[in-house]
């Protein structure tokens, strides 16, 4: 894939199509080629962008300069953007959608559209006091975070992997991944505890997303992590022009376990946004 160079730091990206940008951000532990089947339901007709995050596909690792936040990402998509490029959709899942809702944040004029597949904002749940269960959910992923983190100082990464991997998508998963998928996964531990730890310090309160006037599609999954369905119902309830839309059936990984329903959707989306100027409102 094609090859930015940031600040001395390598980032690959998937680059396909021409017209207006749809960018794609793809979840922790992943890579830009997790899209690839959404891309091909995009195009023709628009311009796919589709990066490798810091540390992940064949991007370099985060180069270590100063603490590591949501921001650096944010910085990561910008620079994918050319000076004077007109709006974009935005897509992210889960991690990326996390930060592609920093992104909205700090560059709403430059977004048409936006969405949102259980960005693992924790953070919002943190201020839900004084609703207990919120403040459950949140000890709950902070549980899981912190289980990475001491891994990384103990360095069984291989365990704490696994149990990331059985937590997102169902006791059993990663005893039935391949050997070398396993070992591809735990070499991504350290990054993976940057993301968690990028998340969960996020300072931005909840009522600031009311701001966000960018049309926006929230999917979650009916059967995934109750933390991160409960992300996307509170943004659903604060985002001004935000629709909520969850898949029967699916866990957290939707936009691969059920491709069809999702893309459909963003499709949907995207293409409601834009009806009228040139593209067909899809079915």
């Amino acid at each position: 894939m094609p090859r930015i160079d940031l600040a001395g730091t390598g980032i690959s990206c998937m680059d396909v199509g021409s017209g207006e940008t749809v960018l794609l951000l793809h979840a922790t532990a992943s890579a830009g080629d997790q899209w690839r089947s959404l891309a091909e339901r995009l195009l023709p007709g628009r311009r796919v962008l589709a990066p490798d995050l810091y540390g992940y596909g064949e991007s370099d690792p985060w180069p270590g300069f100063g603490a590591y936040t949501l921001a650096a990402e944010v910085g990561l998509v910008e620079a994918l953007l050319a000076p004077g490029e007109g709006k974009i959709h935005l897509v992210g899942h889960s991690y990326g959608g996390a930060v592609a809702l920093r992104f909205a944040m700090r560059f709403p004029e430059r977004l048409r559209s936006l969405v949102l597949i259980e960005p693992v904002a924790f953070h919002l749940l943190r201020d839900g006091m004084p609703d207990p269960e919120d403040r459950r959910l949140f000890r709950e992923a902070r549980a899981l975070a912190t289980l990475v983190w001491q891994a990384m100082a103990s360095g069984d990464y291989r365990g704490a992997m696994a149990s990331f991997i059985d937590y997102w998508n169902g006791g059993g998963a990663w005893m039935r991944l391949k050997p070398e998928l396993q070992a591809a996964l735990t070499r991504r531990l350290p990054k993976v505890a940057l993301d968690f730890h990028a998340v969960m310090s996020d300072p931005t309160p909840l009522v600031a997303y009311r701001r966000m006037t960018v049309p926006t599609l929230l999917l979650r999954g009916s059967d995934s992590p109750a933390p991160a369905r409960r992300v996307a119902e509170l943004l659903a309830e604060r985002l001004p022009q935000a629709r909520l839309k969850t898949i029967e059936g699916a866990g957290h990984m939707l936009p691969l376990t059920h491709k069809d329903a999702v893309n459909a959707a963003i499709a949907e989306h995207l293409f409601r946004g834009t009806a009228g100027r040139g593209h067909p409102a899809a079915a």
